[in-house]
Parts: C-alpha cells; structure tokens; sequence
C-alpha cells in the first residue's frame, strides 16, 4: 500500500485533533476515514489545512485512540450508547465490537452484564445471534436485543405459544408457535428482528392440502429449513423448506411407533448431511433419538429405551447433541451425568462417564432440564444456576460460569461470540463474553 505519513488535522465540534494517515487507514476501506484514500491508498486532499466534523469530540478521541492503538477505553463519563452512535456514524462498530469482547473461549468467559426481561417467571427460549444479539421468548412474545443489547419492537404472536427461535441472518427470525385450535393458524413465521414486522408465512401441505400445524424444534442447513411438524391428521414429521423462496420441498413423516413431530430437539449435521432428531422426557414417556438421512429418506441410525433395561439414568435423558468429529452422541440426564454412544454403533448404548457427576447435595424446589452445546471443540451443559464447560479427548470439566441472581438456568445459546444464559425464577439473562487479548 502506498500510505503516507502526512499528518491529518481535524476539527471536531470546535476540538483540534492530530493525527496520521497510516491511523486513519486502520479504520478499512468502507469507514467514514476510508472514503478519504483514493484506490492507491493515498490520502485525498482538498487543499483544506483541516477537516471539518460536525459530531462529538469525546467520542472521536476515543474511536482515533482505538484505531491508533487498537485497544478500547471507554471513560465513565462516556455512555456506551452514545459511543456506539458515533462508531456507526465513521463506519467503526465492528472495530469498537471486536475491541470490546475477544474470540470465544469457554474457560475464560467473564460475566459482562445482567439484563431483566419483561415478564417475570415466563422465559422460555433464548437464542443467540450472529452478530452478538439474542432474543428471547416468553409464552406468546419475542423480545429482540442487538449486539449493543439495546431492545428493539417485541414481536407478538397472537397469544400462541413460542415453541423455537432461530436466526436465519441478523436481520430475520424465524419463530416457530403451537397451533390454536378453531383458529386455523400456528406454524412458523419469518419476522424482521429490528421491526418484528410478518415478513412471510410457511405452510404444510399434506395430501396437496395446505394444513394447520404445531412447528416445534427448528435446525437449519445452508439453504434449508428444518422443523418438527405436529399435525390433525397424518402430518406428523419432520418438514422442510426453502430458505430463499420459503416453499416446502420435502417431508419426512413420522414412523409408526417412532417420535419425530414432538421433538425436542433438531441439529443439522454437515459432515454427514443428515438431522439429529431428539424427542426426551418428559415430553414423551420415552426417549428418542435418531438420524435422518432425506436424499434416502431413511432413518440411518436410531436409539430409544423403550424395552432397555430399565435403568434410572437411561429413562431420564433430558438433551442430546451430535459430535461429528467424534461419530458420537452426547446426552444427559438430569443429574448432569455425561453419556455417550457411538454413531458406528447401531447397538445404540449410552456409555455414562462417572467423572461428570458435579451434582452434589439436595436438588432444588423447582430445578430446570439441563441443556447442552458444543462450540468450537468445547462442550458445555447447564445445571440448575451454572454452565460447566468440558473439553479434550476425555471432556474433563474445566470450568463452571454461575450467577448469583436469577436462579436456575432454563436455557442457553451460543453465538456471535457469547453466551446467553436464561434464568427462570426472575427472567434475567446473563452475557458471557471472552475478554480481549492484550494488546502489545
């Protein structure tokens, strides 16, 4: 690049500023200071001895010092919101986003903030987004929260009940709701996060017939939409549909004897181009498991305890999740217990480790399921108010993230380089974020 040394003045709202071109080059080419170089990277000149700027001064310091130095400090006088403004005014909000929380780790996640939702009691599913955003369902409302975690317009659903939350991209959620009956509605539905405006509406047809459903438990592939499907009549199953023209492409119906449409869970598998699908207790009586393979439409591999032995832990796996690198499943019971059982198996046993029982004393009066996540090589599971992180060959427990306030953990999500813990008793989610490494 052809950058130059020159020294660059600014006047920013009476305040003179000094500083390089080489500085300003940090900011990239589509910032504010960007559009200042031309294609060689050499600072544009308009004959001016300085440069105007109509904005706030404080904040510029900062912004300048973080691309000069790349390192984030806010001064208490300054509120973070405002910095934000100014940051997405000169094109700099991923800058000031990268500098403020680092590349995801597990076991050096801190606690960065707590945020009280809007109905005590009734938070049901968190999801994190691509960008460092969530939303959160509670009974029939979503409440969607940006990377600065600043709220934007709930979305409403008709009092229907949210089953799922997923993000397709940072600008649509797609929500998946029971069905009421004598109404004929129910289903998913694809809503803009910043508006929560209906931008469509995904239909089921069975028999060439388009029908009324429950959507439950959302999964998607690189151009596909997975969800559990719960029907009147034989529309039980697995229904997938286009993400690009959101038309229904394909179906997998439940077998007989099996439980695919009330699953719990659903995890899109790349290596193998196939879906997880989990329905636990207690949703049904019985657990099952199993993998669906949709060019064949063949159910590929399978466990369930019905006619296992009956065991304590077997009979009370509460979640489930997919570990391709391994060609495993992990589960969990409601004691935290680890099991595994192998892919390459079609004996299907669940191989508990002994090791990951950190259950200790009296459950609590009204304790949550445990959930589990695997991210990046770590894999981490919630129990009553804490996460446990686990990790290597083995998944030796590593770490634990817990709060004091809230209590237990009903859910949580992984995305956009944090955590978002949900406690259940006072609806209050948690951010976990990995500090930033210092620069040097």
């Amino acid at each position: 690049m052809g950058i130059q040394k020159d020294r660059v003045r600014f006047n920013v709202g009476g305040r003179i500023f000094e500083t390089t071109s080489t500085t300003l080059a940090n900011a990239g080419r589509n910032s504010f200071f960007g559009a200042m170089f031309d294609e060689n990277w050499t600072l544009q000149s308009d004959h001016s001895d300085e440069y105007f700027i109509d904005r706030n001064p404080d904040c510029f310091s900062i912004l300048i010092d973080l691309l000069r130095t790349g390192e984030l400090y806010i001064p208490p006088n300054i509120p973070e919101k405002l910095l934000y403004r100014e940051a997405l005014f000169y094109g700099l909000l991923d800058h000031v986003r990268s500098a403020k929380w680092g590349q995801f780790d597990g076991n050096r996640l801190r606690n960065s903030e707590s945020i009280a939702g809007q109905a005590p009691g009734d938070g049901t599913v968190i999801r994190a987004g691509p960008d460092g955003g969530c939303s959160v369902a509670h009974g029939s409302m979503v409440h969607v929260y940006d990377w600065m975690l600043e709220e934007h317009a709930p979305i409403t659903l008709d009092y229907q009940r949210v089953n799922d939350v997923g993000w397709i991209d940072s600008q649509n959620i797609l929500i998946s709701v029971c069905e009421r009956l004598g109404r004929g509605d129910g289903g998913m539905g694809l809503f803009s996060s910043s508006t929560g405006e209906l931008r469509y509406k995904f239909p089921v047809t069975h028999e060439n017939q388009v029908k009324s459903f429950t959507a439950g438990a959302l999964s998607f592939s690189d151009y596909k939409i997975f969800s559990s499907c719960k029907g009147r009549s034989n529309e039980y199953g697995i229904g997938v549909w286009d993400q690009v023209t959101g038309k229904q492409i394909d179906f997998f119906y439940e077998p007989l004897g099996w439980s695919l449409g009330e699953a719990d869970k659903l995890q899109w598998l790349h290596g193998s181009n196939c879906l997880l699908v989990a329905t636990l207790f207690p949703r049904k009586d019985n657990c099952y498991i199993s993998l669906l393979d949709f060019r064949d439409k063949k159910m590929v591999w399978s466990w369930s305890d019905i006619g296992a032995p009956i065991t304590v832990d077997e009979k009370r796996v509460r979640d489930a999740i997919a570990m391709e690198e391994n060609s495993s499943i992990c589960v969990v019971n409601e004691y935290e217990d680890l099991g595994f059982m192998d892919l390459r198996s079609s004996a299907g046993s669940i191989r508990w480790s002994s090791r990951s029982r950190l259950m200790k004393g009296k459950m609590p009066d009204e304790p949550c399921y445990p959930k589990l996540a695997l991210h990046e090589g770590q894999l981490f599971s919630s129990m009553n108010d804490c996460i446990s992180v686990f990790c290597g060959p083995d998944w030796v427990l590593t770490s634990r993230l817990r709060q004091s306030c809230g209590g237990s953990i009903c859910d949580f999500s992984i995305g956009g380089d944090r955590l978002f813990a949900l406690h259940s008793e006072e609806n209050v989610f948690d951010i976990w974020e990995t500090p930033p490494p210092p620069v040097i």
